[in-house]
């Protein structure tokens, strides 16, 4: 059993997270260049639901993981306020994650209009509160600017351990690799 490494479900899941927070940004940044209304704007659209739906279902189950599964060690241990700081990091992305796609999924509901998650039509409020949609879009947006900082934080961080610290943080949460 390894343990200076995360367990091999816990790797898996932090780069799917992470290339399907890709994708979600990637389609939002991009599509202000399809055209109003045509089949590239409503795929982007749908790429970006069906991305950040998924998000929040495997930020969840990362939280199981993590209840399922030891942090490997910090070798070698770091100070204290770094140790804090990581897990204050790790918490604002944990909510961060999970909080965004359920503003976004709580805004699409409540608009009233169709909808679809994976080209499946969703269900919607048979009275729309727009008031709240406008205030669940604009933090939904503060939301994920937000989460441009905090990756960079996080990324900045893995690379700061692994090239200044030399340390294994960031080798802990590398696949392995195969062997023969």
């Amino acid at each position: 059993m390894r343990t200076n490494k995360y367990a091999s479900s816990q790797i898996t899941l932090h780069w799917l997270t992470f290339l399907l927070v890709v994708v979600a940004y990637y389609t939002m940044e991009f599509r202000g260049f399809a055209q109003r209304g045509s089949t590239l704007g409503f795929t982007l659209i749908i790429t970006h639901f069906s991305a950040g739906t998924t998000v929040l279902v495997l930020m969840l189950l990362r939280l199981v993981q993590r209840l399922r599964h030891r942090t490997p060690a910090i070798e070698p241990k770091p100070p204290a306020w770094q140790t804090g700081m990581a897990h204050l990091t790790h918490l604002a992305i944990y909510l961060l994650f999970i909080i965004l796609p359920v503003l976004g999924l709580s805004s699409r509901y409540l608009r009233g209009r169709d909808w679809w998650l994976f080209g499946i039509q969703m269900p919607v409020a048979s009275e729309p509160n727009f008031e709240l949609v406008d205030s669940l879009v604009s933090w939904h947006e503060t939301l994920a600017t937000a989460g441009y900082w905090l990756i960079g934080l996080h990324a900045a961080a893995a690379l700061f351990h692994h090239y200044v610290m030399k340390d294994n943080v960031l080798l802990r949460m590398m696949p392995s690799k195969r062997k023969g």
